[in-house]
Protein backbone atom coordinates (compact mmCIF):
# COMPACT_ATOMS: atom_id res chain seq x y z
CA UNK A 1 0.00 0.00 0.00
CA UNK A 2 1.13 3.53 -0.72
CA UNK A 3 -0.10 6.54 1.16
CA UNK A 4 -1.59 9.22 -1.13
CA UNK A 5 0.71 12.24 -1.64
CA UNK A 6 -1.82 14.82 -0.38
CA UNK A 7 -4.08 15.49 2.56
CA UNK A 8 -7.43 14.53 1.04
CA UNK A 9 -9.54 11.77 2.62
CA UNK A 10 -9.42 8.42 0.86
CA UNK A 11 -10.60 4.83 1.01
CA UNK A 12 -8.33 1.79 0.99
CA UNK A 13 -9.45 -1.78 0.25
CA UNK A 14 -8.41 -4.09 3.10
CA UNK A 15 -10.05 -7.32 1.91
CA UNK A 16 -11.95 -8.64 -1.11
CA UNK A 17 -12.97 -12.19 -0.11
CA UNK A 18 -16.31 -13.58 0.99
CA UNK A 19 -16.78 -13.92 4.78
CA UNK A 20 -14.69 -17.10 5.05
CA UNK A 21 -11.61 -15.65 3.33
CA UNK A 22 -9.40 -17.33 0.75
CA UNK A 23 -8.67 -20.16 1.20
CA UNK A 24 -11.57 -21.20 3.41
CA UNK A 25 -11.56 -23.36 6.52
CA UNK A 26 -11.89 -27.02 5.63
CA UNK A 27 -10.44 -26.64 2.13
CA UNK A 28 -7.37 -28.59 3.14
CA UNK A 29 -6.23 -29.41 -0.41
CA UNK A 30 -6.33 -25.79 -1.58
CA UNK A 31 -2.79 -24.92 -2.83
CA UNK A 32 -3.28 -21.32 -1.73
CA UNK A 33 -2.52 -22.33 1.87
CA UNK A 34 1.12 -22.51 0.77
CA UNK A 35 1.04 -19.38 -1.41
CA UNK A 36 0.53 -16.19 0.66
CA UNK A 37 0.37 -14.07 -2.50
CA UNK A 38 -2.89 -15.79 -3.46
CA UNK A 39 -4.56 -15.58 -0.06
CA UNK A 40 -7.25 -12.93 0.46
CA UNK A 41 -8.82 -11.42 3.57
CA UNK A 42 -12.54 -11.00 4.22
CA UNK A 43 -14.11 -7.99 2.57
CA UNK A 44 -13.33 -4.73 4.37
CA UNK A 45 -12.89 -1.05 3.48
CA UNK A 46 -10.73 1.46 5.31
CA UNK A 47 -11.49 5.18 5.36
CA UNK A 48 -8.74 7.64 6.21
CA UNK A 49 -8.93 11.37 6.89
CA UNK A 50 -5.34 12.67 7.02
CA UNK A 51 -6.58 16.13 7.98
CA UNK A 52 -7.72 14.84 11.37
CA UNK A 53 -5.52 11.76 11.56
CA UNK A 54 -8.61 9.56 11.70
CA UNK A 55 -9.00 5.93 10.60
CA UNK A 56 -12.32 4.15 10.11
CA UNK A 57 -13.36 0.72 8.88
CA UNK A 58 -16.47 -0.53 7.14
CA UNK A 59 -17.09 -3.86 8.92
CA UNK A 60 -15.04 -5.75 11.48
CA UNK A 61 -13.99 -9.03 9.89
CA UNK A 62 -12.34 -12.19 11.26
CA UNK A 63 -9.16 -10.75 9.69
CA UNK A 64 -9.37 -7.62 11.88
CA UNK A 65 -5.86 -8.03 13.33
CA UNK A 66 -4.08 -7.84 10.00
CA UNK A 67 -6.49 -5.33 8.47
CA UNK A 68 -6.16 -2.88 11.36
CA UNK A 69 -2.38 -3.16 11.02
CA UNK A 70 -2.50 -2.50 7.27
CA UNK A 71 -4.79 0.46 7.81
CA UNK A 72 -2.41 1.88 10.41
CA UNK A 73 0.56 1.37 8.09
CA UNK A 74 -1.05 3.20 5.18
CA UNK A 75 -2.56 5.97 7.30
CA UNK A 76 0.24 6.59 9.77
CA UNK A 77 -0.43 8.69 12.86
CA UNK A 78 -0.69 7.54 16.45
CA UNK A 79 -1.33 3.85 17.21
CA UNK A 80 -4.06 4.70 19.74
CA UNK A 81 -6.93 4.54 19.32
CA UNK A 82 -6.58 1.56 17.02
CA UNK A 83 -9.57 3.00 15.13
CA UNK A 84 -11.68 6.14 15.29
CA UNK A 85 -14.82 4.23 14.39
CA UNK A 86 -16.49 1.32 12.64
CA UNK A 87 -19.47 1.18 10.27
CA UNK A 88 -21.29 -2.17 10.20
CA UNK A 89 -23.22 -3.46 7.20
CA UNK A 90 -24.89 -6.47 8.84
CA UNK A 91 -24.68 -9.41 11.24
CA UNK A 92 -23.11 -12.15 9.12
CA UNK A 93 -19.88 -13.65 10.39
CA UNK A 94 -17.50 -11.92 7.99
CA UNK A 95 -18.81 -8.47 8.80
CA UNK A 96 -18.96 -8.01 12.57
CA UNK A 97 -17.16 -10.81 14.44
CA UNK A 98 -13.86 -8.91 14.35
CA UNK A 99 -15.36 -6.74 17.09
CA UNK A 100 -14.08 -9.40 19.48
CA UNK A 101 -10.56 -7.99 19.12
CA UNK A 102 -11.69 -4.73 20.71
CA UNK A 103 -12.65 -6.56 23.90
CA UNK A 104 -11.18 -7.42 27.29
CA UNK A 105 -9.23 -10.45 26.02
CA UNK A 106 -7.43 -8.47 23.31
CA UNK A 107 -7.10 -4.69 22.74
CA UNK A 108 -9.34 -3.58 25.58
CA UNK A 109 -10.41 -0.58 23.53
CA UNK A 110 -12.09 2.46 25.06
CA UNK A 111 -15.29 3.82 23.55
CA UNK A 112 -14.71 3.02 19.87
CA UNK A 113 -17.73 4.42 17.98
CA UNK A 114 -19.67 1.70 16.15
CA UNK A 115 -22.31 2.99 13.75
CA UNK A 116 -25.02 0.44 13.05
CA UNK A 117 -28.63 0.21 11.98
CA UNK A 118 -31.16 -0.16 14.84
CA UNK A 119 -31.59 -3.96 14.72
CA UNK A 120 -27.83 -4.42 14.37
CA UNK A 121 -27.19 -2.18 17.37
CA UNK A 122 -29.81 -3.99 19.46
CA UNK A 123 -28.34 -7.37 18.47
CA UNK A 124 -24.94 -6.31 19.81
CA UNK A 125 -26.42 -4.74 22.93
CA UNK A 126 -28.56 -7.76 23.82
CA UNK A 127 -26.50 -10.83 22.89
CA UNK A 128 -23.27 -12.08 24.42
CA UNK A 129 -20.39 -11.95 23.96
CA UNK A 130 -20.99 -8.70 22.06
CA UNK A 131 -22.98 -7.18 24.92
CA UNK A 132 -19.84 -7.32 27.05
CA UNK A 133 -18.14 -4.92 24.63
CA UNK A 134 -20.94 -2.46 25.38
CA UNK A 135 -20.99 -3.12 29.12
CA UNK A 136 -17.21 -2.70 29.44
CA UNK A 137 -17.23 0.44 27.31
CA UNK A 138 -15.00 -1.06 24.63
CA UNK A 139 -17.43 0.18 21.99
CA UNK A 140 -19.99 2.96 21.88
CA UNK A 141 -23.02 2.04 19.79
CA UNK A 142 -24.31 4.82 17.56
CA UNK A 143 -27.54 3.82 15.78
CA UNK A 144 -27.95 5.19 12.28
CA UNK A 145 -30.94 5.56 9.96
CA UNK A 146 -31.32 4.49 6.35
CA UNK A 147 -30.37 7.09 3.76
CA UNK A 148 -29.27 9.63 6.38
CA UNK A 149 -25.59 10.69 6.21
CA UNK A 150 -23.32 10.20 9.22
CA UNK A 151 -20.55 12.77 9.52
CA UNK A 152 -17.03 11.34 9.76
CA UNK A 153 -15.33 14.74 9.46
CA UNK A 154 -15.50 17.96 7.51
CA UNK A 155 -16.90 17.11 4.07
CA UNK A 156 -16.66 13.38 4.83
CA UNK A 157 -19.74 11.23 5.45
CA UNK A 158 -21.18 7.73 5.18
CA UNK A 159 -24.76 6.91 4.24
CA UNK A 160 -26.40 3.52 4.83
CA UNK A 161 -28.43 2.26 1.87
CA UNK A 162 -30.73 -0.73 2.60
CA UNK A 163 -30.28 -3.78 0.36
CA UNK A 164 -32.18 -7.09 0.15
CA UNK A 165 -30.18 -9.88 1.77
CA UNK A 166 -30.63 -12.47 4.52
CA UNK A 167 -31.58 -10.46 7.59
CA UNK A 168 -31.89 -13.02 10.37
CA UNK A 169 -30.33 -10.80 13.04
CA UNK A 170 -30.03 -7.34 11.52
CA UNK A 171 -30.76 -5.08 8.62
CA UNK A 172 -28.38 -5.26 5.67
CA UNK A 173 -26.96 -2.11 4.13
CA UNK A 174 -24.42 -0.85 1.68
CA UNK A 175 -22.53 2.36 2.41
CA UNK A 176 -21.99 5.36 0.20
CA UNK A 177 -18.85 7.20 1.31
CA UNK A 178 -18.81 10.85 0.28
CA UNK A 179 -15.70 13.01 0.44
CA UNK A 180 -14.99 16.61 -0.51
CA UNK A 181 -14.66 15.71 -4.19
CA UNK A 182 -15.57 12.07 -4.87
CA UNK A 183 -17.84 9.26 -3.71
CA UNK A 184 -17.48 5.50 -3.28
CA UNK A 185 -20.19 2.82 -3.02
CA UNK A 186 -19.36 -0.20 -0.84
CA UNK A 187 -21.89 -3.01 -1.42
CA UNK A 188 -20.52 -6.38 -0.30
CA UNK A 189 -23.79 -8.35 -0.04
CA UNK A 190 -27.09 -8.32 -1.93
CA UNK A 191 -29.49 -11.05 -3.02
CA UNK A 192 -30.21 -9.69 -6.50
CA UNK A 193 -30.38 -6.48 -8.50
CA UNK A 194 -33.97 -7.35 -9.44
CA UNK A 195 -35.04 -7.34 -5.80
CA UNK A 196 -33.30 -3.99 -5.29
CA UNK A 197 -35.33 -2.68 -8.23
CA UNK A 198 -38.47 -3.84 -6.42
CA UNK A 199 -37.34 -1.94 -3.33
CA UNK A 200 -37.21 1.21 -5.44
CA UNK A 201 -33.43 1.44 -5.89
CA UNK A 202 -31.83 0.81 -9.27
CA UNK A 203 -28.16 -0.10 -9.54
CA UNK A 204 -27.70 2.10 -12.61
CA UNK A 205 -28.98 5.17 -10.76
CA UNK A 206 -26.75 4.57 -7.76
CA UNK A 207 -23.80 3.97 -10.07
CA UNK A 208 -24.40 7.30 -11.80
CA UNK A 209 -24.02 9.15 -8.48
CA UNK A 210 -20.63 7.73 -7.41
CA UNK A 211 -17.10 7.63 -8.81
CA UNK A 212 -16.27 4.05 -7.81
CA UNK A 213 -18.66 1.19 -7.02
CA UNK A 214 -17.46 -1.90 -5.16
CA UNK A 215 -20.11 -4.56 -5.84
CA UNK A 216 -20.98 -8.02 -4.54
CA UNK A 217 -19.33 -10.63 -6.75
CA UNK A 218 -19.53 -13.71 -4.55
CA UNK A 219 -19.87 -16.09 -7.49
CA UNK A 220 -18.82 -15.77 -11.11
CA UNK A 221 -21.54 -17.93 -12.68
CA UNK A 222 -24.09 -20.66 -12.01
CA UNK A 223 -22.64 -24.13 -11.50
CA UNK A 224 -19.68 -22.85 -9.50
CA UNK A 225 -20.60 -25.07 -6.53
CA UNK A 226 -21.03 -28.63 -7.88
CA UNK A 227 -23.90 -30.49 -6.31
CA UNK A 228 -25.48 -27.42 -4.72
CA UNK A 229 -28.53 -25.42 -5.74
CA UNK A 230 -27.03 -21.95 -6.02
CA UNK A 231 -30.45 -20.32 -5.93
CA UNK A 232 -30.34 -21.16 -2.22
CA UNK A 233 -27.28 -18.91 -1.86
CA UNK A 234 -28.57 -15.74 -3.53
CA UNK A 235 -25.99 -13.29 -4.81
CA UNK A 236 -25.83 -11.68 -8.26
CA UNK A 237 -23.40 -13.62 -10.43
CA UNK A 238 -20.63 -11.53 -11.97
CA UNK A 239 -21.96 -12.53 -15.39
CA UNK A 240 -25.42 -11.26 -14.34
CA UNK A 241 -23.97 -7.87 -13.38
CA UNK A 242 -21.99 -7.69 -16.62
CA UNK A 243 -25.10 -8.48 -18.64
CA UNK A 244 -27.18 -5.94 -16.78
CA UNK A 245 -24.71 -3.10 -17.22
CA UNK A 246 -23.42 -3.89 -20.71
CA UNK A 247 -25.49 -1.10 -22.30
CA UNK A 248 -24.03 1.64 -20.10
CA UNK A 249 -21.31 3.96 -21.39
CA UNK A 250 -17.75 2.76 -20.85
CA UNK A 251 -17.19 5.48 -18.24
CA UNK A 252 -20.00 4.07 -16.10
CA UNK A 253 -18.91 0.45 -16.44
CA UNK A 254 -15.36 1.42 -15.49
CA UNK A 255 -16.61 2.43 -12.05
CA UNK A 256 -17.37 -1.20 -11.15
CA UNK A 257 -14.87 -3.13 -9.05
CA UNK A 258 -15.94 -6.54 -7.81
CA UNK A 259 -15.58 -7.61 -4.16
CA UNK A 260 -16.73 -10.36 -1.75
CA UNK A 261 -15.40 -13.15 -3.98
CA UNK A 262 -15.98 -16.69 -2.72
CA UNK A 263 -12.95 -18.98 -2.56
CA UNK A 264 -14.41 -20.88 -5.55
CA UNK A 265 -14.64 -17.79 -7.76
CA UNK A 266 -12.27 -18.12 -10.76
CA UNK A 267 -12.04 -14.33 -11.02
CA UNK A 268 -9.70 -14.40 -8.01
CA UNK A 269 -6.91 -15.47 -10.37
CA UNK A 270 -5.25 -12.68 -12.35
CA UNK A 271 -4.64 -14.81 -15.43
CA UNK A 272 -8.04 -16.54 -15.55
CA UNK A 273 -10.59 -16.54 -18.36
CA UNK A 274 -13.06 -15.11 -15.85
CA UNK A 275 -10.82 -12.14 -15.19
CA UNK A 276 -10.39 -11.54 -18.93
CA UNK A 277 -14.18 -11.64 -19.37
CA UNK A 278 -14.59 -8.99 -16.67
CA UNK A 279 -11.93 -6.76 -18.19
CA UNK A 280 -13.45 -7.15 -21.66
CA UNK A 281 -16.70 -5.84 -20.18
CA UNK A 282 -14.86 -2.73 -19.02
CA UNK A 283 -14.99 -3.62 -15.31
CA UNK A 284 -12.48 -4.84 -12.77
CA UNK A 285 -11.79 -6.86 -9.64
CA UNK A 286 -10.76 -4.86 -6.57
CA UNK A 287 -7.19 -5.23 -5.35
CA UNK A 288 -6.30 -5.30 -1.68
CA UNK A 289 -4.43 -2.09 -0.95
CA UNK A 290 -5.96 -0.02 -3.71
CA UNK A 291 -6.70 3.59 -2.77
CA UNK A 292 -9.42 5.93 -3.98
CA UNK A 293 -9.09 9.59 -3.10
CA UNK A 294 -12.27 11.25 -1.95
Amino acid sequence: MNRPPNDRPYTVVLGIAQDGGVPQAGSFADPRWDDPDRQRDAVCLGIVDPREGHRFMVDATPDFRRQSLELFRVAGGEPRPVLDGLLLTHAHIGHYTGLMFLGFESIGAKGIPVWAMPRMAEFLRSHGPWSQLVAYGNIELRPIAANEPVSLGTGLSATAIPVPHRSEFSEVVAFRIDGPNRSVLWLPDIDSWREWDEWGTRLEEVLAEVDVAYLDATFFADGELPGRDMSKIPHPFIRTTIERLKGLPAKERAKVRFIHLNHTNPALEDDSAARREIEAAGMGVAVEGEIVEL
